[in-house]
């Protein structure tokens, strides 16, 4: 057992959306999934001006943002078994 494995549960946990995404949602959490680098300002505010609030866009960031991290990890440590 890793000293991490407390931390990466709870995270597994944070990362599980509390309701899903709307479907306005779906291109902008695909670009924070496959390439979060390329995520602009414009993104952001196209969500904003289709109504959604920054929390409700910060939430569904963060939570696609660590299950994405948290797959590459699985794939990392599968590598290594």
């Amino acid at each position: 057992m890793s000293r991490y494995d407390e931390l990466i549960s709870e995270l597994r946990e944070a990362a599980q959306p509390r309701r899903e995404a709307p479907p306005e949602f779906a291109a902008y959490l695909e670009k924070v999934r496959r390439a979060a680098y390329t995520v602009t300002d414009d993104d952001v505010q196209a969500l904003k001006d289709a109504g959604f609030s920054e929390d409700e866009i910060f939430e569904q960031t963060v939570s696609t943002a660590v299950a994405a991290g948290l797959e590459r990890l699985d794939a990392g440590l599968e590598a290594l078994e």
